[in-house]
């Protein structure tokens, strides 16, 4: 796709630049599944402390990680409380019920956010008709409900209540980075609240593969296991940890310069007739929004950007979403909104 396309579909659709190319072309590579390749040691040990964790384990995927972490905490006929519009359980193919046979507790939370007093029922009797309940899991930032920062004193209170409760607490940290910028919160602070952290290299942060899981040595090594029955070990796999490195130490502070973007778009969507914005507020880098079916269908609609070379990510029948990066410039962002503008304009007049 030409440099003239503007492609707001997803922050995972970056290349990587020329000096993550350059670094990654001299990666010194060994046999991560020997545990010999240096540049993953370096990854997986500088992730761990910015996470004030004992240890991480580098990943293809967010999905695989998300998924190693649920089977490393949970036996067959276990359940997983989760918020109801989380990434583990809508996006990852039903990956609890098929890798690890466990079933999911769903919580309806406030556009994302679970509060303890959603969670008084959620656990299960100590019955023999019920599954044990065994772990807590939170999505931050919250893809779904608009990339919303989870707070941390509602984190801790979370965290607190599963001490209470003798469960195990799951951060799926795909976009922490973003919770990181928007809040001026270190990575150690969020990381310790937290028994697993799952964190993604590729999305943010620009790099073409990866993410990580964080947690205690012992838990990291059972992890390691499980991540060879999924077909996640890597041979030299320095290459892309390399890309992950130079994303991690280049490109955090630059997603200030993202969620800037995405605040533009939204101002722009709310001043658009019959779009309608599907969140509580813009704080990072997602912007979920709506179209009057009057106006016209998400496909009409959609079809009309795209013949402006502007691409969007759909979602049901009125559902859409735009999600700024590192590969959309500001003035290609300020691009995108005139095109969002002059398209409602001309279908809410019925000129298209």
């Amino acid at each position: 796709m030409t440099n003239a396309w503007i492609d707001l579909r997803s922050d995972t659709v970056t290349r990587p630049s020329n000096e993550m190319r350059a670094a990654m072309n001299e990666a010194e590579v060994g046999d991560d599944v020997y545990k010999e390749d240096p540049t993953v040691i370096k990854l997986e040990e500088q992730t761990a402390a910015m996470m004030g964790h004992e240890a991480a384990l580098f990943c293809p995927s967010g999905t695989m990680s998300n998924q190693i972490c649920i089977k490393a905490h949970t036996q067959p006929a276990d359940e997983m409380i989760c918020e109801e519009f989380c990434h583990v359980f809508n996006w990852e193919g039903g990956g609890p019920a098929a890798l690890s046979n466990i079933s999911c507790k769903t919580i309806r939370g406030n556009f994302g956010l679970i509060e303890p007093n959603m969670l008084l029922d959620a656990i299960r009797p100590p019955n023999d008709h019920y599954p044990k309940t065994r772990l807590l899991t939170l999505e931050n930032t919250h893809n779904r409900c608009g990339g919303r920062v989870q707070p941390l004193n509602l984190v801790k209170e979370l965290r607190d209540w599963t001490r209470k409760n003798n469960l195990i607490f799951h951060l799926d940290g795909a976009r922490l980075w973003n919770a990181i910028v928007a809040t001026g919160i270190e990575a150690k602070t969020w990381g310790k609240l937290f028994d697993s952290i799952s964190v993604c290299f590729s999305k943010g942060l620009g790099a073409p593969i990866g993410s990580a899981i964080v947690g205690s040595k012992e838990f990291v090594a059972s992890c390691r296991r499980i991540r060879k029955r999924f077909g996640g070990g890597m041979r030299q796999a320095g290459t892309i940890a390399a890309g992950a490195l130079y994303a991690l130490n280049h490109n955090i502070g630059r997603l200030k310069e993202d969620h800037e973007k995405a605040k533009l778009l939204g101002e722009a969507i709310k001043n658009s007739p019959g779009l309608k914005i599907d969140q509580p507020d813009i704080e990072t880098n997602i912007v979920w929004f709506r179209l009057d079916q009057d106006i016209a269908t998400v496909p009409d609609f959609v079809a009309a950007l795209k013949e402006r070379k502007l691409l969007i990510h759909t979602s049901g029948s009125s559902l859409m979403r735009v999600v700024t990066h590192l590969d959309a410039s500001m003035e290609q962002v300020k691009k995108a909104a005139e095109i969002i503008q002059e398209v409602t304009n001309k279908l809410s007049k019925g000129k298209i």
